[in-house]
């Protein structure tokens, strides 16, 4: 995996967080993941693109995300997530890389917000879980 610059500080960024795991998604026929998507206590809150083109998708408070789209052309929508909580950040356009890692810290904030008292006290006293690798990753390792 070939990462710029600001893809590998954004995934530093995200490996950091308490109870953070990464899930790679490899497409079919592939060797190396699409994107990993990040995951607090099961519930995702962020996509890393880690080939091609250099995007994060982040949750976001609706009126912040529809804020955002008009003062960046760098941020919209991407996935088939709910556009009106989900928002794209491309990293080759105007975005800073600091707005990115606010957002990226915003959206944990709201999933592990979220989270129940005793989800939330797990996350500061054991080591985030290793993912298991989905059945296409075991599939492409054969």
């Amino acid at each position: 995996m070939d990462l710029t610059a600001k893809t590998k500080a954004l995934k530093k960024l995200l490996d950091a967080m308490p109870g953070a795991v990464a899930h790679p998604y490899l497409p079919p026929r592939a060797t190396e993941p699409l994107i990993l998507m990040y995951k607090v206590a099961g519930k995702v809150f962020a996509i890393l693109s880690v080939r091609k083109e250099e995007f994060v998708i982040v949750k976001c408070e609706p009126v912040l995300a529809d804020m955002l789209r008009g003062k960046y052309e760098g941020i919209g929508h991407r996935s088939h997530l709910d556009k009106r909580f989900w928002i794209s950040i491309d990293l080759d356009a105007d975005v800073p890389l600091n707005e990115a890692k606010s957002l990226v810290k915003s959206s944990y904030t709201l999933v592990s917000d979220s989270l129940t008292r005793k989800q939330k006290a797990e996350l500061t006293t054991r080591p985030a879980p290793k993912p298991k690798p989905s059945r296409k990753v075991r599939a492409a390792a054969r």
